[in-house]
Parts: structure tokens; C-alpha cells; sequence
């Protein structure tokens, strides 16, 4: 083997150990795990935009006809998916499949536990609701109305205080998976702009919703709250402002939701009632 190859081998040999160094030592190193974990979302946020309008440029005949606002709510529901995708995977691994909110395993307060990867979700996810609120002042209202706003915000304050005094993971991460209806959302947007809205996908994908909000957004912000109340004892154990975000943020929220809930009842009936005059 070449005194070249050997060099060369041994820098990127070099590299790589410097990149664990880093990587060990700084961006998962706890003290900078809420720092480090909202600036890789934003990053994030901005690498899916531009593969979005990357592949959609080149593969999508829907999305070269469009205006331009549209361009930019199609690259941009294609980062709220991938967004949705990862923090409501994560949510039900650690909801339902993970020891460290289990009560099983552990003999300290459920509402006290973290880890680092429970934190590096959440900041990723702050990330998100930073970038998509930007994009979102940008192109007021283009992109979503107040509700969008008031929505992103709530969510927004109630993961970062759950991410920077690590109190109230768990019920953060109950409320995260509500996050699971945004691809169906989506890819109705996507459906009705590439002129699909009699399609039989079409349909589908609504009554999805439908058994998806129920589950998500209702049914399981029930089950928070019945939570909360078996381990109010905890919860009582925890910073005022702590303690008032979990009853107040879900609560709101779960307003909003039954509100969209009944648009989304309304719509479904309207889309099988036509199907069925068809």
C-alpha cells in the first residue's frame, strides 16, 4: 500500500475520532443537549425544504405548474411530515414501549424523569414549531391563520419549559402524538392540489383522519388526563408554571381539536354522501 493511502487512510481515520470528540463531548454532552438539539431541528427544517424542492422539481408534474406560494406550502407541509413522522414514532416508544416512564422500574417521580434522547426529541421538535412559526409570520396568512399561530405557540412554550427544566416529559410526549394525524392532513393538501379530490385516495385518506383525530386528539388526550389524575400527587411536586402547563396547554388544545374535529365529522359525511349519489 502507497505512503499516500496511508496518509490518507490515517486522516480521515483522524477525522472520524474528532467528529465522535465532537459529537460525545458537545452536541450530546448534557449541558448543551437543549441548545444543540434546537438548532439541529431548524437545520433540519431547512434540509427537508430543499429536498422537497429538490425531488418534487424533478419528479412532480403537479408541482411545476404551481404558483409560487404554493411552492412553498408544498416544501413546507413536506417538512411538517417528516416532523410528524419522527416526534410521533418517538412519542409512542416512550408512551408506551420505553422502561423510563414506566412505573414498574422505577422508583422516582414519573414526572421528574428524562434522558438524553427524550430531550434530544423534544429540542428537535422545538425546532420545528421555531422554523414552521417563521415560515409562517413570512407568508401570513398564506400558510395558516391565527389558529396555526396559537396552536404552534402553545405547543411550542409547553416542549421547551418540558425540555430546559426536564419536568412533564411524559405528558409532553402523550400530547406529541397527536402529531401522527399531520401526514394524513397533509397528503390531503396534496391530493386536492394535484386535482385529486374525487379519487377514491381521496375519500380514504378522510375517513383516516377521521379514525386517526379520534384516537389522537381526543380518545388519548382522555387518557392524559386520567394519567395526570392517578399521579396528581406528582404533579402537585412540580413548578408552579410546570404545573400549570400541563392542565393548560392540553386543555387548550383539546378544545381546538374538538373544534376541528367537528369540520373534519362534517367533511366526511359531505365526501360519502357524494360518493354515494355516484
Amino acid at each position: 500500500m502507497s505512503t499516500t493511502s496511508l496518509q490518507t487512510i490515517g486522516a480521515i481515520k483522524s477525522y472520524h475520532h474528532q467528529a465522535q470528540h465532537l459529537v460525545k463531548n458537545y452536541l450530546l454532552a448534557d449541558p448543551f443537549i437543549p441548545y444543540t438539539s434546537v438548532l439541529t431541528g431548524i437545520f433540519l427544517c431547512k434540509v427537508v425544504y430543499d429536498l422537497c424542492h429538490f425531488i418534487s422539481n424533478s419528479h412532480s408534474k403537479t408541482y411545476i405548474i404551481l404558483t409560487k406560494i404554493q411552492r412553498i406550502e408544498w416544501n413546507n407541509r413536506g417538512i411538517s411530515t417528516v416532523h410528524a413522522i419522527f416526534i410521533s414514532a418517538l412519542s409512542l416508544y416512550f408512551v408506551f414501549w420505553s422502561d423510563l416512564f414506566s412505573d414498574r422500574w422505577h422508583n422516582d417521580l414519573v414526572v421528574f424523569r428524562s434522558s438524553r434522547l427524550s430531550s434530544l426529541g423534544l429540542g428537535i421538535s422545538i425546532g420545528y414549531f421555531l422554523a414552521d412559526l417563521g415560515m409562517i409570520f413570512w407568508k401570513y396568512p398564506s400558510l395558516g391563520g391565527i389558529e396555526y399561530i396559537v396552536h404552534h405557540s402553545l405547543s411550542g412554550v409547553a416542549v421547551a419549559y418540558s425540555l430546559f427544566s426536564g419536568e412533564g416529559q411524559l405528558y409532553t410526549y402523550m400530547v406529541l402524538i397527536s402529531e401522527i394525524t399531520t401526514p394524513e392532513i397533509n397528503l390531503r393538501w396534496y391530493l386536492d392540489t394535484a386535482g385529486m379530490k374525487k379519487s377514491l385516495a381521496y375519500v380514504v385518506n378522510g375517513v383516516f383522519i377521521f379514525l386517526a383525530w379520534l384516537v389522537a386528539r381526543i380518545l388519548l388526550f382522555i387518557y392524559m388526563f386520567y394519567h395526570v389524575y392517578l399521579h396528581y400527587n406528582q404533579v402537585m411536586r412540580m413548578h408552579i408554571f410546570g404545573y400549570v402547563l400541563v392542565f393548560g396547554v392540553p386543555a387548550a388544545l383539546g378544545v381546538m381539536n374538538l373544534i376541528w374535529f367537528g369540520k373534519i365529522v362534517r367533511g366526511v359525511k359531505k365526501t360519502l354522501a357524494k360518493r354515494c349519489e355516484c
